[in-house]
């Protein structure tokens, strides 16, 4: 399978944080689901694969060495950024004669019809306009070009959860549209992976600990409630993390099966996304 993205041993050294040797790619096709806590190294991926933050390593997209090619490249991407837009003294109306003269392939019509979709004021000023409703614009602009690949940094946050699935099936349209497409989407909202990544990265402390299918982790990982004397019984290999509670132990396997057939563990609850997260993040080795 062909990449629209392929990062190599990319790496980031601040006083208080580093990202060391990151590797993973985003298949042609594919939505990849970018998770872990805050500050554990996601935006700084991001930004590095823009070229916003100079790093070490090698980062391919399209094809193409992002710091060879970057005005050519950034021509098929739509980002979505937290901490980046035009000036709050805009209106929406003013950005698309912006953006006309940034992209070679802007679609006017198609920027319009997702302001009237998302209820967006075309003559009123970004500072006056909510956060959902800079998300929103956001979004708008990032795929009114006519993109391959979109990178979005929590492009549902401050969403509710009606204009939060409208925004999915954006995003599952975008795919559908066209199967060379990919998209980078990094988020808290991990239920929303659920329902519309093809795979899921965790990082952790600057390393990406989990890069998966997430259909496998979601048929494959479970969540083993035991007391003290079973949990003893469970050899280190065969789980990945685990949580003391007040009276029992709670323990993420990766392969139910295997731990049915070899402990007798009959009852294993099924792990979300979110409760791996949790415990990626709070449990014990």
């Amino acid at each position: 399978m062909e990449n629209n993205i392929e990062v190599n041993n990319l790496s980031k050294k601040y006083d208080t944080f580093e990202l060391k040797n990151i590797n993973f790619t985003v298949p042609k096709g594919s939505i990849v689901g970018f998770v872990g806590e805050n500050g554990a190294g996601k935006t700084t991926t991001i930004k590095s694969i823009l070229n916003i933050t100079n790093s070490s390593g090698s980062i391919k997209i399209l094809g193409k060495n992002i710091k060879q090619y970057e005005k050519e490249i950034k021509q098929n991407i739509g980002v979505v950024l937290d901490d980046s837009f035009l000036s709050e003294y805009l209106t929406a109306k003013q950005i698309n004669s912006i953006m006309k003269d940034i992209y070679n392939e802007w679609n006017e019509n198609k920027y319009i019809n997702y302001l009237k979709q998302f209820n967006l004021p075309i003559n009123k000023l970004l500072k006056d306009y909510s956060s959902g409703m800079k998300m929103k614009l956001k979004i708008a602009t990032a795929i009114s070009h006519k993109p391959q690949i979109l990178i979005l940094d929590e492009p549902t946050s401050g969403l509710d959860p009606i204009v939060r699935n409208e925004i999915l099936d954006i995003f599952r349209q975008f795919i559908a549209e066209d199967e060379t497409r990919s998209i980078l989407v990094s988020t808290h909202i991990t239920t929303d992976l659920e329902h519309i990544s093809d795979y899921i990265m965790f990082i952790k402390n600057g390393e990406i600990t989990l890069n998966l299918p997430t259909s496998e982790i979601l048929e494959n990982y479970g969540i083993v409630k035991c007391d003290e004397k079973d949990f003893s019984k469970i050899s280190k290999e065969d789980y990945e993390y685990y949580r003391k509670e007040k009276y029992q132990y709670e323990v993420l396997v990766k392969n139910k099966k295997m731990i049915k057939s070899k402990y007798g563990i009959s009852t294993i609850d099924k792990a979300s996304i979110e409760d791996i997260m949790l415990f990626y993040i709070k449990g014990e080795k």
